[in-house]
């Protein structure tokens, strides 16, 4: 009969208690999906996804319980990746920078290191499957915006679960206006929300005008996406054929739905990357009209001049402003008032306001 190595002897595996070893020994010998552990003080516990389910081996610690999950990852890294001294420090550096192409991204899943799904998750090799399991190990807001951006997971099962969760925690983000303008961003690109899904955040900007800017970015896009509840279009003025062409946008339904929102914004913006998207958003959107601007210059009058104003527009308009300030605010909207009155005189124009 071979004798056990006694618990606690260094070796790996053995640095944890005999009743935890064995069960891992047990749990490791299966088909393993993905591995997370819950690191709380009065019940620690280790989460296996496996092919019948989910399956949980509480953890009896006999040192410290930082240092005896320490030793837990340990065993973990050197089952799943060959590297016993933990999870490789290396990889820390590439999990943001898409280099993970070389390694087995579900082998990563099972070390039980939260870096590990993050590396996951931001890889170009993120699957359907792996990002289900990524999702198990750990879901969160910022998780769920990188998997989404992946073609295949939008388009696959897990799009509509990631997509329901981010609407669902949207109202959760209050004050956290980047977070808001990404999460919208990425819902709006993935192409999964229903019509009433995109009304619904549509009308969360009457509340939080900072919903408004992922809708207004992704209507500048090459292929752009109708905004929701349109308002009437506003008839267009006589004019020739090319300062026709400049104005359609802004007659449109969808222009004056989009002119609307972007007054509604600058008006009362919050926070300076609000500012700059939006100012973005604008200049991309009327971008048609800078050539009959600067071909006809003197020749503008009346809309046609605002159209061509706002096809100029971007975010280095406030540069000056902002590097000289970090205010926020009521403050910030005094300091960039200079800037930004001109422009909402010139959509109002637009409006007919």
């Amino acid at each position: 009969m071979v004798s056990k190595p006694p618990a606690g002897d260094g070796r790996t595996g053995h640095a944890l208690s005999p009743e935890d070893s064995f069960r891992l020994q047990v749990l490791l010998a299966q088909d393993l999906k993905a591995v997370r552990i819950e690191e709380s003080e009065s019940s620690p516990a280790l989460y296996a996804l496996t092919d019948r389910g989910e399956a949980r081996i509480p953890l009896s610690p006999n040192v410290r319980l930082d240092k005896y999950l320490r030793h837990l990852r340990e065993l973990l890294s050197g089952h799943a990746l060959g590297s016993p001294g933990g999870y490789p420090v290396f990889l820390t550096r590439w999990t943001r920078h898409g280099q993970m192409e070389g390694l087995n991204l579900g082998r990563l899943l099972l070390t039980g290191e939260p870096e590990a799904v993050v590396a996951v998750v931001h890889s170009p090799g993120l699957s359907d499957e792996l990002a289900r399991h990524a999702w198990w190990a750990m879901p969160s807001i910022e998780n769920a915006r990188l998997m989404l951006r992946r073609e295949a997971v939008a388009r696959g099962s897990m799009g509509p679960v990631l997509a329901d969760f981010l609407v669902e925690h949207l109202p959760f983000l209050q004050d956290e206006h980047l977070d808001i303008m990404d999460t919208v961003v990425v819902l709006l690109y993935s192409g999964v929300l229903s019509d009433a899904q995109r009304a619904a955040i549509w009308r969360r900007g009457k509340r939080v005008n900072t919903h408004y800017v992922g809708f207004l970015e992704v209507a500048g896009w090459d292929r752009p996406q109708p905004l929701p509840l349109p308002l009437p279009a506003r008839a267009a003025p006589p004019m020739a054929a090319e300062e026709a062409a400049v104005l359609a946008r802004a007659f449109t339904a969808q222009g004056q739905t989009f002119l609307t929102a972007a007054a509604e914004i600058l008006e009362h913006p919050e926070t300076q990357e609000v500012v700059n998207r939006t100012l973005d958003a604008i200049g991309r959107y009327f971008r048609a009209g800078a050539a009959i601007g600067e071909g006809n210059g003197s020749g503008l009058v009346g809309p046609l001049v605002a159209a061509v104003g706002l096809a100029s527009v971007n975010h280095t308009l406030v540069e000056p402003i902002f590097a000289r300030s970090s205010a926020i605010g009521s403050l910030m909207r005094r300091k960039i008032a200079p800037v930004v009155t001109p422009l909402l005189e010139d959509i109002r124009h637009l409006l007919g306001g």
